[in-house]
Formats: structure tokens, C-alpha cells, sequence
């Protein structure tokens, strides 16, 4: 079973929309929606917004669900000139970029206990996701996405986390949830679509780009789900 996480409503809305033989469950306030999607057994949820959030949403998919890979869709600033509103970033691996133990002699980003600061996605389907991009015909980029319990929208920020972790988006979910695989040895990957350019403009083209940021993941999830 595909577990697929979004942390706003409109980043699933369409998902569950089409989910066939629905049943939802609620767990800890978050509604769980189990079905078949174009063939595919899923349970959806929509976590809500930052890393401890979506950090209980992938732990409960794994020990309620019995997921075996978690995918995490949703919206994300641009950090890099090769992705714009719209495009789509793939994480080839997934950091915090608020976890910051530095004044203990740990590199920026360490995250204790486990000691790494990359935790990496699935390879073999980073490559899917890489093809269905293509077959769809949106742009799209690999690299590190970057996540952190705060909206980026200054240039400071997106510069100290594009020269700490030459991460190509930033969003606030993927790298909880990417943590919460790891330690559990569940696969995953995270994908987002580009509604802002984390700079400060976000509060003018946020609200405009992030639905149809979240169409161009709706079609590409359908690619990726007949390409795997």
C-alpha cells in the first residue's frame, strides 16, 4: 500500500476525490482515506502544516496502515534558477534545514540520534518520477528539498539554505516524514510543485499559483502511477 501525504487540503482534495471504494478512519484528528486509486492501493491523508504534524501522519500510515512506501505531494518555494512557478522539483534526499546543534561542534543540519544530515529518497523511483515528468511535458529538476518549520520568504533564508544544502526547494513537511521512514526503513519520496520564489513575494503569488501548482502534481501522481 502507497501511503501519499499532502499537508493542505488542497494538495489532496483531487486525490481523494478519485479514490474508489473509499473508507476513512480518523486517527488523532487527521481523516485517513483507504481505497484504490487508478489501480493503486493508497490511504491519503492531509497532515497539516510543519514537521511534527507530518511526522505523526507518516508514523500512524506505517503502524495503522501497514504502508510500504510513503510519497509526500505538495507545494514548495523555488531555490534554483532551473525550476519556476509550476515546475516540478523530485527530491533525490531531504534535509532540515532548521536542525542546528552547530554551537555543539555538529555541522548545520546534523540530526542526532541518527547522526546524517541527508536522509535519501528512493532511488529507483526518483527515476520514475524523473520519467513521468517527462512524459507529461513539465519541466522538472532533481535534488535536495529542504524543509523547516518556517515559511521561507526572505532572501537571507533562501541564501543560507541554498549555500548550507544546495537544496533546490524549500516547504516545511517532507524531511519529518522523510526521518520518520528512515527510522523505520520505509521507502519514500517527496515531491513538490513550485508556487512561490521564497523571496518575499510569496504573499502576492502564493495564493494564485498554488492550485494550479497542485494540478501539474495531480497529473503527474497519474503518470507515476501507471509508470510503477
Amino acid at each position: 500500500m502507497l501511503g501519499i501525504i499532502g499537508a493542505m487540503q488542497v494538495e489532496i482534495d483531487s486525490i481523494v476525490s478519485s479514490i474508489e471504494n473509499k473508507k476513512e478512519t480518523v486517527v488523532s484528528g487527521v481523516s485517513y482515506f483507504e481505497g484504490s486509486f487508478y489501480g493503486k492501493e493508497v490511504v491519503v491523508a492531509c497532515c497539516g502544516v510543519g514537521k511534527v504534524f507530518s511526522g505523526v501522519c507518516a508514523q500512524t500510515m506505517i503502524l495503522k496502515f501497514g504502508v510500504d512506501r510513503i510519497l509526500n505531494i505538495g507545494v514548495g518555494g523555488t531555490l534554483t534558477d532551473k525550476l519556476n512557478i509550476c515546475d516540478l522539483g523530485i527530491a533525490s534526499g531531504v534535509v532540515q534545514h532548521d536542525m542546528d546543534t552547530s554551537p555543539l561542534g555538529d555541522p548545520v543540519g546534523l540530526i542526532s540520534g541518527i547522526n546524517v544530515i541527508e536522509i535519501k529518497c528512493d532511488e529507483e523511483h526518483v527515476l520514475i518520477w524523473e520519467q513521468a515528468a517527462q512524459n507529461i511535458g513539465v519541466n522538472s529538476c532533481k535534488g535536495v528539498i529542504a524543509s523547516g518549520d518556517c515559511f521561507v520568504s526572505s532572501s537571507e533564508k533562501k541564501k543560507f539554505i541554498k549555500e548550507n544544502f544546495d537544496a533546490i526547494v524549500c516547504e516545511m513537511e517532507g524531511a519529518a516524514i522523510g526521518q520518520v521512514c528512515y527510522i523505520n526503513k520505509i521507502p519514500f519520496n517527496v515531491i513538490r510543485a513550485v508556487s512561490d520564489n521564497a523571496d518575499g513575494s510569496a504573499d502576492m503569488d502564493f495564493p494564485q499559483f498554488t492550485k494550479k501548482a497542485v494540478e501539474q502534481s495531480m497529473l503527474l501522481l497519474k503518470e507515476y502511477i501507471k509508470l510503477s
